[in-house]
């Protein structure tokens, strides 16, 4: 099988959908699909409306030679590559990881509702609609919808997206085989990480981290991926203070690596974490709720390594074999 991967995010950039991306790659080579790969940032230099152009022209050339194109979401790289797999007259599949609409919406349209009211709601931005137009007729011209968590696969539904054209596939954890810790400060040491955007709660974090002298607080943005790795693994806690995940890379990294971690009960976190057994679950935008789970961690260490040790046991079902068996099964499938 010959397939065209479409990915806005590639190493050296950095992130889990670029982790993501270079791991499918070489996964699939090794399955015995040929893979060629058609990276964003190739074209990301030009203005706006031509590194679009551009790319559609990069992915048609590719699928010409293919028997399927895979687009790792569903604007950006999902637009023009669902418009060169139609030209070509080739399956093209989407993988959706979050809600692109909302998203912008959140950062730049003054959108405040959370994703799951965002999703019934009519937006009064035509910007934001229109985005959402885009996104749900990429995925309805989709021979399949991959998603990473079932909290997603409800949001795709709400899109208006059948539920059998949907397929869950859980995002893999592979860490390399040896991680550096970074030198922990005296005290407490609580990291978080991630884009600094408006949902990820690190304003707040801070807030609680400031109560305790002996606590302190480090946010892993923009580091290389082995840097933020050994800060991770040095952490008393690991923190995901977000309104809003699809399913976290940076949560399932945390668990390999062993750290105890608190994440808020939204999206994909609680398919990952059982609240007081693996980790503990805080509602969304409550300091008080966040303040005291992280005392139960600093408290009682010997207990928040227990969890941390479920938390590992807990990815037995997020392996790479497991993620790129039922990606290829899928592939082959269309």
């Amino acid at each position: 099988m010959k397939l065209v991967l479409a990915t806005p995010l590639y190493p050296p950039e950095i992130g889990g959908p670029a982790t993501y991306a270079k791991a499918l790659f070489e996964g699939l080579l090794k399955r015995g699909i040929e893979v060629e790969l058609v990276k964003f940032s190739n074209v990301r230099r030009l203005p706006k409306l031509l590194r679009h152009i551009a790319y559609y022209y990069r992915v048609l050339r590719a699928a010409k030679n293919a028997d399927a194109v895979l687009a790792l979401d569903p604007v950006s790289v999902g637009l023009p590559a669902i418009k060169a797999a139609k030209r070509a007259g080739k399956p093209f599949i989407v993988k959706i990881v979050g809600d692109y609409a909302w998203e912008q919406g959140s950062q730049r349209f003054g959108v405040k509702q959370n994703l799951d009211e965002f999703v019934k709601t009519p937006q009064k931005s035509v910007f934001v609609r229109n985005l959402q137009k885009v996104q749900t007729r990429v995925a309805e011209a989709a021979t399949r919808v991959i998603v990473p968590s079932q909290y997603l696969k409800k949001i795709v539904m709400a899109w208006g997206i059948p539920v059998e054209k949907i397929e869950v596939i859980y995002n893999a954890v592979e860490l390399p085989t040896v991680v550096v810790p970074r030198e922990r400060p005296k005290g407490f040491l609580v990291v978080s990480s991630g884009r600094p955007v408006p949902w990820k709660g690190f304003g707040a974090l801070e807030r609680v981290v400031e109560r305790e002298s002996s606590w302190h607080l480090q946010i892993a943005t923009g580091l290389p991926h082995a840097e933020s790795l050994g800060l991770v693994k040095a952490a008393n806690v690991f923190v995901l203070n977000s309104h809003y995940e699809g399913l976290s890379h940076a949560l399932l990294e945390a668990m390999a690596l062993g750290t105890p971690v608190v994440a808020t009960r939204v999206g994909g976190n609680a398919e990952l974490i059982e609240d007081g057994v693996s980790g503990f679950l805080v509602p969304p935008s409550d300091d008080e709720a966040l303040y005291r789970a992280l005392s139960r961690v600093a408290d009682d260490p010997a207990a928040a390594r227990e969890r941390a040790a479920a938390a590992k046991a807990r990815l037995a079902g997020f392996t790479a074999e497991h993620m790129l068996a039922k990606t290829a099964g899928l592939l082959q499938s269309v």
